[in-house]
């Protein structure tokens, strides 16, 4: 088994409890808590606050290390508060006609399903399709596209099965029908390395709060350029068209022409306690290594995944291969086993999810072999 891309200590305190429920929420790593920290002192005693260029150097520092994360330019990425704001911005940014088409797949987490619902005034249909096994495989998108769909949008890890979809060869679907191909990337950004080139995606968007360790109301997206130029802005947001200083003279009411992904940030872009925080886990995860957390990440739901079949428990999500995710979905032979099995786990301290009548485990990077072992000695078997 690989060694752990941190010490615990870098992590917590969790007292005697396991938080296994990292597809709900991450913690925060101790450097990002200091951060934090120092956000609120910054708000206590504000004279940092008037520091020049700092509204400017905040979000900066924030958009460079989201780059290096998927290997993006840091000019090319959207600071938002969520998943869905990326979301929102594509489907309200784009010319869309009547008689366009949008393609979801049947079952999917609701925030990548509600943007495109308002789009039905504007003539645009909203399409569902069934996968014919877990997921949804490139040949069977390729059958489902029209020349009428403009998007086709999906989730990267499914939040409620614990698969993986293989997005460079959806993406190559999509482009060989014209159809751009929007994901939803917030159950595995932080996990998985993710590289936004070799996906071939055009649109990808993450929560923060998650894999990435951040606080709630954090999130990124990022546009291709030649998608994002094509789109309209629905907003403008002063401090992307003025700084600060700019207030101690004469200015201009005028849009700049040029503000490239800036022109899509949600407002308040130096929301220095979250943008703070947040930049420091992204920069923690960065220097601990995508490949090594997830190699990880992979070894401690390898360990589960082999005791719980074990112990007689049939899983939803998958038992290998690179469909499987830090996602592990499990249920026991009746209701009343695994409802007893989730109250046992609550019980020793350790926190997971119930999800559509099946257990969800989510380890991380925090977790141990020994974690995994408490966990599986409260459940018990799946009879």
């Amino acid at each position: 088994m690989p060694g752990t891309p941190s010490p615990a200590s870098d992590f917590g305190p969790f007292g005697d409890r396991i938080w296994l429920n990292c597809s709900h929420q991450g913690p925060i790593p101790r450097v990002a808590a200091e951060a934090a920290g120092r956000a609120v002192a910054m708000k206590q005693s504000p004279f940092d606050l008037t520091k020049p260029g700092i509204f400017q150097e905040v979000p900066a520092r924030l958009r460079g290390a989201l780059g290096r994360l998927i290997g993006a330019s840091p000019d090319d990425i959207v600071l938002g508060n969520s998943t869905s704001y990326g979301l929102q911005l594509v489907a309200q940014g784009l010319d869309w006609r009547a008689g366009d088409e949008v393609l979801v797949v049947e079952g999917d987490f609701p925030a990548v399903l509600f943007p495109w619902l308002v789009l039905r005034d504007r003539g645009v249909t909203i399409r569902s399709i069934t996968p014919a096994g877990r997921r949804v495989e490139a040949a069977d998108l390729a059958r489902e596209l029209r020349p009428e769909t403009r998007v086709f949008c999906t989730t990267w890890v499914h939040s409620f099965r614990g698969h993986a979809v293989d997005a460079p060869a959806l993406a190559a679907a999509c482009r060989a029908h014209g159809t751009r191909f929007v994901l939803n990337a917030s159950q595995g950004m932080g996990a998985r390395v993710f590289d936004v080139e070799a996906s071939g995606v055009d649109v990808v968007t993450s929560c923060g709060f998650k894999y990435l360790c951040g606080p709630y109301g954090t999130g990124f997206t990022w546009i291709r350029p030649s998608l994002r130029d094509r789109m309209r802005p629905t907003q403008a947001y002063w401090l992307a068209n003025l700084t600060a200083d700019d207030l101690a003279g004469e200015f201009r009411l005028d849009l700049k022409p040029d503000l490239g992904a800036r022109a899509y940030d949600v407002y308040g872009t130096a929301n220095f306690f979250n943008v703070m925080t947040w930049t420091a886990s992204v920069e923690y995860l960065l220097s601990q290594g995508l490949a090594a957390i997830e190699m990880w990440d992979q070894a401690l739901v390898g360990r589960l995944v082999e005791g719980l079949v074990a112990r007689g428990w049939t899983l939803r999500s998958p038992v290998s291969g690179p469909e499987r995710t830090t996602a592990v979905i499990f249920a026991g032979e009746s209701e009343a086993a695994t409802t007893r099995a989730f109250e046992a786990l609550r019980a020793r301290g350790i926190y997971g999810a119930m999800r559509q009548g099946h257990i969800r485990l989510s380890p991380h990077l925090y977790n141990t072999e020994q974690d995994i072992d408490v966990a599986l000695e409260a459940i018990g078997r799946g009879d």
